[in-house]
């Protein structure tokens, strides 16, 4: 299974450092709203840190932070910044067992192969304890396809994406809002709640 785009991956490599260090107006909102659900000290597994500001935020509020990134420049990139190891984790490499109270996945599980997603979110329901809460965001859309930077997007429908998830999770909670990303483009995002049946 190939749980990553490699042209996608080649991106990140590439665009590492102005991608992590990239100054912009970053709202919390989504991420604090995830933490209230948690309490402190939890175990929390990041997927996609990227540069490392989501895992700066929860670090500083007292969370157990597992920050990690598919790309090794962009795993280091928030090494520097969040002075904690940040482990080189592709999607289809985790095998960790009801470890985790909860998991972020912020922007980064919409770059997997459709095909693959559902297995995907297994690995994550399996790493997380019971009762665990994951969060994953989405580009909204029909198809597959690329944006003009020639990243693989799954661009899923909340349908396609209730499928993906099957039955396995007590509840799945899904909400759209409109936003942008890196290309600055205006985007309807899918945001994704699921809890782990106990």
């Amino acid at each position: 299974m190939v749980a990553e785009d490699q042209d996608t991956l080649r991106f990140y490599s590439e665009e590492a450092e102005t991608y992590a260090n990239r100054i912009e107006h970053r709202s919390y909102e989504r991420l604090d709203s995830f933490l209230i659900r948690l309490t402190r000290n939890c175990s929390i597994l990041e997927l996609g840190c990227g540069g490392g500001d989501d895992s700066a935020r929860m670090l500083a509020l007292g969370f157990d932070v597992t920050p990690t990134d598919g790309s090794p420049e962009l795993a280091y990139q928030a090494e520097k910044r969040l002075g904690v190891p940040v482990k080189v984790l592709k999607f289809d490499q985790i095998k960790d067992r009801s470890k985790f109270d909860a998991v972020w996945a912020n922007a980064c599980l919409l770059h997997v192969p459709r095909p693959n997603l559902a297995t995907i979110l297994q690995r994550i329901e399996r790493a997380l304890k019971s009762g665990g809460v994951f969060y994953a965001s989405y580009k909204a859309g029909k198809q597959e396809g690329r944006d003009k930077f020639g990243r693989y997007y799954n661009y899923p429908s909340p349908e396609w994406l209730r499928q993906a998830y099957g039955s396995s999770w007590s509840l799945v909670e899904i909400k759209n809002y409109m936003g942008s990303g890196y290309d600055n483009e205006p985007t309807e995002w899918l945001d994704v709640i699921a809890t782990k049946a106990r």
